[in-house]
């Protein structure tokens, strides 16, 4: 590897995968003609993509074979490598649940004591379960976990759970969550600086694009009178624009906001007296 030249880890094919190259497309880091490749160049940045399966980019990552990787949590936790996590990137959200059969009683975890669980995180179950005291025989399954306690192999499972519908399909339900888990950007400990400061650069980048994904640009118009009240509502990035309209009377008032926070203010902003209501969406946001 060049020593100039930061080396990322990603999933060679799946979820994970596309977000990550949508992330870097979108951050302007053009990589071009990867399908065929599992090591390439990107085109406008000192940045090397290496595809992997996900379950080796933790010790790739901690053996300097790559400098960042980009991985769930979950696996993170479950390889146990020492690995610094830099960034949370707001895709790849799932949960780790404890799941029963579905006419099964449950109370709490105390329940599954003496009990046999299958999963294919053993390593979070068990830490989890030591935690609570809670004595459970632990069986490592490559697969197909949530058919385990259709054939009588396990009382209960621990597996990643995003929707629930595998396992309402296969009539169990989940009774626990264990851990919230997301894809995060990950980092070798020994950077050297040239390294470190690629990486600064990746993330400028990748932050004004996660910042820009879940903000609007809010354009409205609204009598004088009722500026007060609707600037208070929308407190922009720091403090909303306001401009005279060509009306007496009147002015436009630009800002920007979060989505949900716009759709929970709508009516109170309608009520004030907001009429005319743009919402763009917006590129990037450099703070």
């Amino acid at each position: 590897m060049e020593s100039n030249i930061l080396r990322l880890a990603i999933q060679k094919k799946g979820r994970l995968a596309d977000k990550s190259l949508e992330l870097l497309n979108a951050a302007g880091i053009r990589i071009d003609n990867y399908s065929q490749q599992l090591l390439i160049k990107a085109q406008n940045f000192d940045l090397e993509l290496l595809f992997i399966r996900d379950d080796d980019i933790p010790e790739y990552v901690q053996d300097g074979v790559a400098d960042i990787g980009i991985v769930g949590e979950n696996v993170i936790y479950e390889s146990g490598k020492k690995l610094d996590i830099v960034e949370k990137l707001g895709f790849g959200k799932c949960r780790m649940s404890l799941a029963i059969p579905k006419f099964s009683t449950f109370n709490s975890v105390k329940d599954l004591d003496g009990k046999n669980i299958a999963t294919t995180y053993p390593k979070i179950l068990k830490k989890y379960l030591l935690e609570k005291s809670v004595n459970a025989n632990v069986h490592y399954i490559s697969g197909s976990v949530e058919i385990t306690p259709n054939i009588n192999l396990a009382d209960a499972i621990f597996d990643i759970v995003s929707t629930g519908s595998t396992l309402k399909s296969n009539g169990l339900k989940e009774v626990e969550t264990v851990l919230e888990s997301e894809a995060v950007l990950v980092a070798n400990k020994n950077l050297s600086d040239e390294k470190k400061e690629l990486l600064e650069q990746i993330l400028f980048r990748t932050r004004a694009v996660n910042k820009a994904k879940n903000n609007k640009y809010i354009l409205l118009n609204a009598p004088n009178e009722a500026l007060p009240k609707i600037t208070d509502l929308l407190p922009g990035v720091k403090s909303p624009t306001v401009m005279p309209l060509a009306m007496d009377g009147w002015s436009s008032v630009h800002t920007v906001i979060g989505e949900d926070d716009f759709w929970n203010k709508i009516e109170t902003l309608k009520n004030a007296g907001a009429e005319g209501i743009l919402v763009l969406p917006i590129e990037k946001i450099i703070a």
